[in-house]
């Protein structure tokens, strides 16, 4: 008998001789047969750990969840920003490889159109706009990933409906059943509305003056505006009214604004309350999210103002979800002074329902009382462990990832960049499988967390945040299951949150019986 079957017959044996009552209240038969599939499918996980092409395949198939922090420009693939900037002829400038509009300067640029047959300049390229081939020296990881959004930033800006269609198809075919994306609003026009308004440290006074004669009004409805066009072209590159619609069409997006955190008080303010108001007027818009590098001179200079904003914003509108950047920074990068407080007032001040990144929790004052505080409010980590390898160089045992899982804070794996970083969620889930040594059900229980914290509407499947009982109304029926009664059908055709769990719920059953049945034959 092979190893494979060994296993399979050891993990069988393990579920049909305990006595385990049907959680779901499904018959016991079903039930035991579903234990004896994911028994399975943990065992076959073992087996393949330490062989990453098949760990990957594996990984691959798996249902995983929702991406939660996920920045759209850097998410799409460089070879795609090429491929428009060469559509839109935009040139590249000699020095810093910069994508702009032409004409090309004589001697200072280059057509990008030159990448489609100049194999020099294309890798050139993307080891200029990625963390391609990039080896630590004079430029730090940290420097060069951020450096290479301006670069592109030109592509970004014209084409958010097809660098959708492309992240969205990825995330369907690598088995994902959400998205949450963010998005930037044109500057110009919060520039301009800031910069006549002027700063007040009376926000109230601030937000009327900003609200009043329209302006603010305007700002909401071009972005409205450019969102109808974005998702236009998503449908029509994604061909979702065809036969033959791509992946993506069925996967639920939500998006997130994000506010230039480096910009004046003025401008930061602007932009929040453009991001609050879009929440409030347009379902598509579900939270705002403060970004670029936390460690830059203005965003530690003002990150209390910041905070102060974010939690008056938050009294004006409550319902409106707010997730935060915060903790991106390690010993080196900044002081010891600015390693103290940032998750604390993400948290406590900011209103932070998720934080992305959380790295430095190490050096927070009361690291206890601050993880004991996320726990019981159900403040998730957005983990992207590949983004925080590459950018600030943190990564298995140094990573705090264990430590929040041990203090019952929640936590969910995401992308950040996965175009810049040459990655993809498969790779963030491998990377937990290995560098922290998850197993099945652990990796299982972060796909459930990831579509528990996600900001798409209605009633969750779960009793609790997390505890993945099913509700009363669905505890007589398997969950995924195409056929629920009456009571547990409601619930699902009332709440998107919920009808998404109880698809991931039918795909990891049908996952595991693949597994089981292809291991048993």
């Amino acid at each position: 008998m092979n190893h494979r079957r060994v296993l399979l017959r050891s993990a069988l044996a393990a579920v049909l001789c305990a006595a385990v009552l049907p959680a779901w209240g499904a018959p016991e038969r079903a039930r035991r047969g579903e234990n004896a599939a994911e028994a399975a499918t943990a065992a076959y996980m073992e087996e393949v750990r330490g062989r990453p092409r098949a760990l990957r395949a594996f990984l691959r198939a798996l249902p995983k969840g929702a991406d939660l922090h996920n920045h759209l420009g850097g998410a799409a693939p460089t070879e795609l920003m090429l491929e428009l900037a060469a559509r839109d002829g935009l040139c590249v400038e000699e020095g810093s490889l910069r994508a702009v509009v032409p004409p090309c300067r004589a001697g200072g640029g280059r057509p990008a159109a030159d990448a489609r047959h100049d194999a020099a300049f294309h890798r050139r390229l993307v080891r200029a706009w990625s963390m391609q081939d990039f080896v630590p020296g004079r430029e730090t990881g940290h420097d060069h990933f951020f450096a290479t959004f301006e670069k592109f930033e030109e592509v970004e800006t014209g084409h958010m409906g097809r660098l959708l269609s492309e992240i969205a198809d990825r995330a369907a075919e690598q088995h994902q059943f959400y998205l949450e994306t963010m998005v930037s609003h044109p500057a110009e026009g919060v520039a301009a509305l800031a910069g006549r308004t002027g700063y007040d440290r009376d926000l109230d006074r601030l937000r009327r003056r900003l609200l009043a004669g329209g302006g603010l009004d305007g700002l909401v409805e071009r972005a409205r505006a450019a969102t109808d066009r974005a998702a236009a072209e998503f449908r029509a590159a994604s061909r979702c009214d065809t036969p033959r619609p791509h992946a993506g069409c069925g996967l639920p997006v939500r998006l997130i604004t994000q506010v230039d955190r480096a910009a004046a008080p003025e401008q930061v303010f602007t932009e929040l309350l453009l991001g609050f108001e879009l929440a409030r007027r347009d379902p598509r818009f579900v939270a705002v999210n403060l970004v670029t590098p936390e460690d830059g001179a203005v965003a530690l200079r003002d990150y209390g103002l910041h905070m102060r904003m974010l939690d008056r914003l938050h009294g004006w509108y409550p319902e409106v979800h707010i997730t935060l950047h915060a903790g991106e920074l390690v010993p080196g990068l900044v002081g010891p002074e600015f390693l103290r407080s940032h998750i604390r007032q993400a948290v406590h001040t900011g209103h932070a329902e998720r934080i992305g990144h959380g790295v430095d929790v190490l050096w927070e004052d009361d690291r206890s009382g601050l993880l004991a505080t996320m726990a019981a409010r159900h403040v998730l980590v957005e983990t992207p462990l590949t983004s925080n390898s590459q950018i600030l160089g943190v990564s298995g045992r140094r990573h705090p990832f264990g430590l929040y899982r041990r203090h019952r804070v929640p936590v969910a794996l995401a992308t950040d960049d996965g175009g810049v970083e040459r990655s993809d969620i498969t790779a963030e889930y491998q990377r937990a499988a290995t560098s922290h040594r998850l197993g099945y059900r652990a990796l299982k229980n972060l796909a459930r967390t990831s579509l528990e914290y996600g900001f798409l509407p209605g009633r969750s499947l779960w009793r609790g945040r997390d505890d993945f009982t099913a509700v009363p109304e669905c505890a007589r029926d398997r969950p995924g299951a195409p056929r629920p009664e009456a009571p547990c059908a409601a619930v699902l055709a009332a709440s998107p949150k919920a009808a998404v769990e109880w698809r991931q719920e039918g795909a990891f059953r049908e996952f595991e019986k693949r597994v089981a049945r292809r291991e048993g034959s």
